[in-house]
């Protein structure tokens, strides 16, 4: 039996202000914000517990602390770019302003991983380790955020997949098909069981199971007893692209660029594809690369 998708994206309404200067705004908390705020909460957690294990040696809770602010840069800023660039070029030219936006959802996981990546390097450089021991360090604990992040996307009816005539199909009101329907003629037409045809997959759930919770049990496990260096990263890497890469094939493209060839090719396929490859070759060099072993950090020092 199919669901109509009800959920309001607002999490909280703080109603209408008037501020001096600003003059009248109207705030509002959407659930995709709170989706990333959960994320950051489970990572700070997670990563703190293993820095407090010595699962990087040298490094601290506090060291940890700075690591996880440059990766939530990194997420915020490549994630937003990495859409615009990949997914939404033209749609910033007509309106510069929706680059700030996000909590309107329009971010992408390649651009994000990027953005960690290089604020990854940045922080290594100053601590004077092993790019890759943070790579491995922070793998396990990125999953988490992922799930939340999809569950964002499904609260907001948004990204869903294919039609489907499965039973646990989703219709969802922001699909095309329903452009200028009201929410009374939905729910009336839902009841009739006359929208049963317009189920979709919710691909958003898929991806939460899988890129979420099935990646953080793997590599959480994975990373239970320390691994050659590039075996984590090169797991989660494999993962995410396979997992990914899969999906696509029940998720609608975003409109722009849509499908990029062969008639079923997505840019989520497309960016996934040199994931899985690199995945694969960090696994083999894993194979001939040192083991680091836990070494509890000394606490850090009062100024």
């Amino acid at each position: 039996m199919s669901v109509l998708h009800q959920i309001d994206p607002i999490a909280l309404d703080l109603g209408t202000w008037n501020l001096p200067v600003v003059g009248q705004v109207h705030p509002q908390v959407h659930w995709y914000g709170v989706m990333y705020l959960l994320a950051f909460g489970v990572a700070w957690w997670l990563g703190s517990r293993r820095a407090r294990a010595g699962r990087l040696p040298g490094i601290n809770e506090q060291a940890f602390a700075d690591l996880l602010f440059y990766g939530m840069l990194g997420v915020v800023l490549g994630g937003r770019l990495g859409y615009i660039l990949f997914y939404a070029f033209s749609d910033v030219l007509k309106d510069p302003l929706m680059l700030l936006r996000i909590w309107e959802g329009g971010m992408s996981f390649h651009g994000g991983l990027l953005g960690v990546m290089f604020a990854g390097l940045w922080w290594t450089r100053k601590h004077h380790v092993n790019f890759f021991d943070v790579m491995d360090f922070i793998a396990p604990i990125v999953p988490p955020g992922l799930g939340f992040g999809r569950l964002g996307n499904y609260i907001g009816g948004e990204l869903w997949g294919k039609p489907t005539d499965a039973g646990w199909g989703v219709v969802f009101p922001r699909a095309p098909e329903f452009e200028g329907w009201s929410i009374e003629q939905l729910q009336a037409q839902f009841a009739s069981g006359a929208l049963d045809r317009f189920a979709r997959h919710p691909s958003q759930l898929y991806q939460a199971a899988l890129e979420g919770l099935t990646m953080f049990v793997v590599l959480w496990w994975f990373s239970s007893r320390p691994r050659p260096r590039y075996a984590v990263s090169g797991m989660f890497a494999l993962l995410y692209g396979c997992f990914r890469f899969l999906v696509e094939f029940v998720r609608v493209p975003d409109a722009e660029p849509g499908y990029i060839a062969f008639g079923w090719l997505t840019m989520g396929q497309l960016l996934s594809t040199p994931l899985i490859a690199l995945g694969l070759y960090w696994l083999w060099l894993s194979r001939r690369s040192p083991t680091l072993q836990p070494q509890v950090p000394a606490p850090a020092s009062a100024e």
